[in-house]
């Protein structure tokens, strides 16, 4: 998936070793490299339970779209809490709840903020421009997915701007001793 594979690009990019500079990388660097470790997770999340929900034939209220989100949301937090926690507690040096708490505290807007845009596009797409609403196995149904991902990463990329100037979230600056 395009957006999964440059956000991860950027992701490995930005955190390959250099040169150490007196100066700080300009703040809408380090915002977009927050942007994209959440919507690694995210990403990640969205294209399993797409799958989970496709083939369990899952719903919710009677709507593939309703269990698309629930089921999305969820696996996309629980991962991006993994790789926020895996990130923060080794620079923090922290463990345990207080971890998972400054896990949370970077990661929730963000994830809810890249949510939101990438799910209010899944809904243009299954209400809107499709009928009937396209599948998993169609690849017009990823290339809008991906879509979906852009509009995520946009919608996050504010929520991450504020994160990081309230010194929830690092972005890039931030790196292990």
């Amino acid at each position: 998936m395009l957006y999964g594979r440059t956000g991860a690009w950027a992701a490995i990019r930005s955190n390959l070793p250099r040169k150490r500079s007196t100066t700080s990388p300009p703040f809408w660097k380090t915002a977009f490299v927050g942007s994209t470790h959440c919507g690694a997770g995210c990403t990640l999340g969205d294209f399993a339970g797409e799958w989970i929900v496709f083939l369990t034939g899952f719903t919710l209220a009677g709507s593939v779209l309703w269990s698309d989100y629930a089921v999305d949301f969820v696996l996309a937090y629980l991962l991006g809490l993994v790789f926020q926690y895996f990130a923060i507690a080794p620079m923090r040096n922290i463990s345990g709840l207080a971890g998972i708490w400054a896990a949370a505290k970077a990661d929730t807007i963000s994830l809810v903020a890249f949510e939101v845009g990438m799910f209010a596009w899944m809904a243009l797409t299954h209400e809107v421009l499709f009928q009937p609403p396209l599948k998993p196995n169609d690849p017009v149904y990823w290339f809008m997915m991906q879509i979906a991902m852009i509009v995520g990463f946009i919608t996050t990329y504010p929520a991450n701007w504020f994160l990081i100037r309230k010194g929830y979230k690092r972005g890039d600056v931030e790196r292990p001793a």
